[in-house]
């Protein structure tokens, strides 16, 4: 709707994540690189935490584009299942037949099988779970356990296990310390800075195809950074509404008089709005 308007080809902050719209930050191609080196060198378990909104998703799309032919990413995204269930969505996302995987023992002497072979071609595979606070501690210690597919000197199964960071406390429960001990990679993805926020809005203008990369006011951004804390899905809200706010209202640049009416509008709350001048 605004998009002409502006001189945009497309809106810019979709909430879906979008390869395209993939912003390096420090904090970022660090996280990729943990993942990548904890799965190349057979870490066994990676972890990978963050706010609510902060990437962790594109995160793990990014380095799973990035693996080379050799690494076999199995990735699930929904944790709210029962061991059983897990077994059989690991097992249909490697693609075993039925006959494999009528039972938890036919699934993991399937498993065992499929890992040797994978490791003896020098090829690696790699469980990765998406929100994995939500896993029971019964599912986090079946995972565990799949740690024991192993030779004498490396895993044949790595975890990368991301979630926010209720996933840490979850992890500091006494029942399941075996599990935090095996941890060989933390890495956290941090919010952005308010210069990162407003390098983060011209990139995102100049993806869609921007004739001006100065549509939003300075004051404006650093609003938008105090109402968002940094986090990503938050700044690409408040970006879009105010970019219809501003169309709907005929404004060629976003003020932060505008911004702040977004804010308000969406029911968000910045302790006190006039510090963030």
């Amino acid at each position: 709707m605004y998009a002409s308007y502006f001189g945009l080809k497309e809106p810019p902050f979709g909430l879906t994540p979008n390869p395209k719209y993939f912003f390096r930050t420090d904090s970022f191609l660090e996280a990729i690189s943990s993942l990548k080196y904890g799965i190349e060198q057979n870490k066994g378990i990676v972890l990978l935490t963050g706010e609510v909104g902060t990437g962790k998703t594109t995160a793990l799309r990014a380095a799973i584009k990035g693996f080379g032919q050799d690494i076999l990413p199995v990735y699930l995204f929904n944790p709210y299942l029962t061991v059983a269930e897990f077994f059989e969505h690991f097992s249909y996302a490697i693609g075993f037949p039925s006959k494999d995987v009528s039972s938890k023992p036919a699934v993991l002497n399937s498993l065992g099988r499929f890992l040797v072979a994978r490791h003896q071609k020098g090829l690696k595979t790699a469980l990765i779970v998406d929100e994995a606070h939500g896993l029971s501690m019964p599912l986090l210690e079946e995972i565990r356990l799949l740690l024991n597919f192993e030779t004498d000197q490396e895993k044949l199964l790595q975890i990368v296990l991301c979630g926010q960071p209720e996933l840490e406390l979850l992890l500091d429960k006494p029942q399941l310390r075996q599990l935090k001990q095996r941890i060989a990679l933390r890495c956290v993805l941090k919010p952005l800075t308010v210069f990162e926020v407003d390098r983060y809005i011209r990139f995102r203008l100049k993806v869609a195809g921007a004739d001006s990369l100065n549509i939003f006011e300075e004051q404006a951004i650093r609003l938008i950074y105090r109402a968002s804390s940094g986090i990503p899905r938050v700044i690409n809200n408040i970006c879009d509404n105010a970019l219809l706010f501003g169309f709907a209202s005929t404004q060629r640049r976003i003020t932060r008089a505008t911004v702040q009416e977004v804010i308000e509008r969406l029911g968000m709350t910045v302790g006190n709005l006039e510090m963030a001048c």
